[in-house]
């Protein structure tokens, strides 16, 4: 029998808890595993204490008394295979100009849609260079 292969676990850290519902939500239908956490301390003991892999980060960049950037810095110790996605209201150029983000950096422009988030995350995985929408 053929074994099924891994549900991808994304780790979503954004202040706002509805954002976040929605988030886990819609990487749920979409066969993600999904952990979320409300500030960068919930997000550092979610990677310290979780067994397995987390995939891939998926941060607010405007999270408070820490931006995203610093997140990812402090969540790649502690997980160094996992991806780091972005989300923000700014826009990409403005985000690396402010030093928030290194150019390379994958951010996905708020509002975005279920399919945005998806396709990224599935470019992500796949080791695949993103679309810049």
């Amino acid at each position: 029998m053929t074994e099924a292969p891994a549900q991808p676990t994304v780790l979503v850290v954004d202040d706002e808890e509805d954002l976040r519902d929605i988030m886990r939500r819609m990487l749920e239908r979409r066969g993600f595993r999904a952990l979320v956490a409300g500030n960068s301390e919930q997000a550092l003991e979610i990677c310290r204490s979780q067994d397995g892999a987390i995939d891939i980060l998926v941060t607010d960049l405007g999270l408070p008394g820490v931006s995203g950037g610093e997140l990812a810095h402090a969540a790649a110790e502690l997980r160094p295979t996992m991806a780091v996605v972005y989300v923000s209201g700014l826009l990409k150029e403005i985000a690396v100009d402010q030093g928030l983000i290194p150019g390379d950096a994958v951010l996905i422009k708020k509002p975005f849609t279920s399919d945005v988030l998806i396709d990224t995350l599935h470019t992500v995985i796949s080791g695949e260079a993103p679309s810049t929408a």
